[in-house]
């Protein structure tokens, strides 16, 4: 899935957002260096690099965060207050960017996101949450054609999904008091009309997190703490997945919907849509999977902030460093087969030269 967006609906009290968002894109200049020490598109040297910079290199002036990495790993998207970014950007709202990583260019959306902002899983479509007027909407750009459209779909708080495209989607809309259900609802690939799988009956996250296909759905009942599993063949909800009398809490569906990942008191679940089985992964805390639910990122359990992190090859049971720094990432940061890992980190040193003193976003190359 991409960007299952469970961050609160209500931040650094925003204003209202028009439906107008401003794209900039910032070209590299003949002869400069990249910031990047990636070559062509996808021939990327192992290591780590920092992603948050200005198109010549020039490091940002300000916080950065909420970073995700496509599944080919040829795109990545961020949030950042910095206005040093692109050309032209005089602001200090916090902002949504799009880097491309082959050219290290990047390029600058409308602002005020109140969720992570995602990219769907062909890297064609972005999509933020953000206010539009006194309702919550989904804001859309096609990067390659340039059409841009904005979904209003809640009258209070919105947490939304995209597949491999802007049809293929998912949401939990909640409405003002004095209602206290949330709706789950998906989009029908065919006819792009949303409907409705399951109605919760509290107001608590449910990380909604769609496959690529757009045919299988994760969700959560915050306030039960028990993880779902729907999908389109069944068009019932499966569940609670992990089993009665366990609390759950999930992280994410792979993009290819085989896996399930869900946190159980200190460990992590990885659960099987095929066999109906989990794989328990004791002792750390899962942050997101890859899109073949091969490679598991986590972090030691028991973090409540940033922490080192490593990538389990759930296969063979080893782990890869992704950082010893105190850093954080969220889903959707691992690209296929586990080659990049992109996360977030206030710590210096992990590159060279990093002396903005200001939370930056990383890409790990790993393979």
């Amino acid at each position: 899935m991409r960007g299952s967006t469970n961050r609160s609906t209500i931040r650094r009290g925003r204003v209202a957002l028009s439906a107008v968002a401003v794209c900039t894109i910032t070209a590299l200049p003949p002869g400069a260096a990249s910031a990047d020490p990636g070559d062509a598109w996808g021939v990327r040297q192992t290591g780590v690099e920092r992603v948050s910079v200005a198109a010549e290199g020039t490091q940002a002036n300000d916080d950065s965060s909420d970073a995700s990495i496509t599944p080919a790993g040829h795109r990545v998207v961020f949030s950042s207050y910095a206005n040093n970014l692109t050309p032209g950007d005089t602001g200090r709202t916090e902002e949504v960017f799009v880097r491309e990583l082959a050219t290290g260019q990047n390029r600058q959306f409308g602002g005020y996101p109140l969720a992570p902002p995602m990219l769907s899983s062909d890297g064609q479509v972005l999509a933020y949450l953000g206010p539009r007027f006194n309702n919550t909407a989904l804001y859309q750009h096609h990067l390659s054609v340039g059409w841009s459209a904005a979904y209003t779909c809640s009258l209070r708080s919105c947490e939304a999904t995209m597949g491999s495209n802007d049809r293929h989607q998912a949401f939990s809309v909640t409405f003002r008091h004095p209602e206290t259900n949330q709706r789950i609802e998906v989009s029908n690939p065919d006819t792009g009309n949303l409907q409705t799988v399951d109605v919760i009956h509290n107001t608590a996250p449910s990380r909604p997190s769609i496959s690529s296909d757009g045919t299988r759905l994760a969700y959560q009942d915050g306030g039960e703490r028990d993880v779902f599993l729907w999908d389109w063949a069944d068009n019932t909800p499966a569940g609670p997945i992990e089993g009665p009398g366990k609390a759950a809490e999930l992280v994410q569906l792979s993009d290819d919907g085989s896996k399930v990942v869900y946190r159980s008191g200190p460990d992590t679940y990885v659960h099987d849509v095929a066999s109906g089985t989990a794989l328990p992964v004791p002792g750390v805390k899962g942050v997101a999977i890859d899109p073949t639910g091969r490679y598991l990122l986590h972090t030691p359990s028991g973090t409540t902030g940033p922490a080192p992190l490593a990538l389990r090859d759930l296969e063979t049971g080893t782990d890869e460093t992704v950082t010893d720094r105190p850093a954080s990432a969220g889903v959707d940061a691992v690209s296929t087969g586990g080659r990049h890992v992109v996360f977030e980190s206030a710590a210096e040193g992990i590159v060279p030269n990093d002396t903005n003193g200001k939370t930056d976003i990383f890409l790990r190359t790993l393979r």
